[in-house]
């Protein structure tokens, strides 16, 4: 199942059987999923209905409307997954096993965290196949995102600020100005973050 709010990808649900779905359902519509759905649901236009259509034009028999909806059928697949799901589906994600019980296998993977762009994190239950027995996946807001990518590029850099701020092309006192609006403050010593206020002030006046 894909849930969408608007046109924007919300989260992606797979269980193996529709009992488990059934049983499932009530936590789909319980997500909190963050302020960007938010505005798509309320301030974005409606989104017209996506309809096949096909001409009768050229349908002689059963086996050509056969063929038509076949073909619907694909360029709808193909429009779907390079448009609509694109945004989940053309990112390489970081994958980290966090459970095992049996031959059933428990990971949570985090994309690259790209700020302005579509971000998913999730978590998947697999066999020891590889076969999906569970997927969720969530859509990270912008703020959320921004958040992501400030602690993935600290823990690229081994949490060093100065190498950090190389890294993101700033001064290591505008990152820790950055870290602190984004809810990181506490992650430095109060003299530190004082000082970098200090330097803030300095530059505005």
């Amino acid at each position: 199942v894909l849930v969408y709010v608007a046109d924007a990808l919300a989260a992606a649900f797979a269980v193996p059987h529709p009992d488990d779905y059934r049983a499932l359902h009530p936590t789909l519509l319980q997500d909190l999923y963050g302020e960007l759905i938010h505005h798509y649901a309320t301030l974005m236009p409606p989104v017209p209905d996506f309809r096949a259509r096909i001409p009768d034009t050229h349908i002689r028999s059963l086996a050509h409307l056969r063929t038509a909806v076949a073909e619907q059928e694909h360029a709808w697949t193909h429009f779907h997954d390079t448009t609509m799901a694109a945004g989940l589906l053309e990112h390489a994600y970081t994958w980290q096993s966090v459970y095992r019980m049996g031959r059933f296998t428990l990971a949570r993977f985090l994309p690259p965290f790209r700020p302005k762009q579509e971000n998913h994190i999730g978590e998947a239950i697999t066999d020891d196949k590889g076969r999906i027995a569970y997927l969720k996946t969530f859509r990270l807001s912008e703020t959320q995102v921004r958040r992501g990518h400030l602690l993935n590029r600290l823990a690229a850099n081994d949490w060093h600020l100065a190498d950090t701020a190389a890294d993101l092309r700033t001064t290591e006192a505008q990152l820790g100005l950055r870290l602190e609006a984004a809810g990181f403050g506490y992650l430095l010593r109060q003299d530190v973050l004082n000082g970098y206020r200090k330097q803030g002030r300095t530059r505005a006046g």
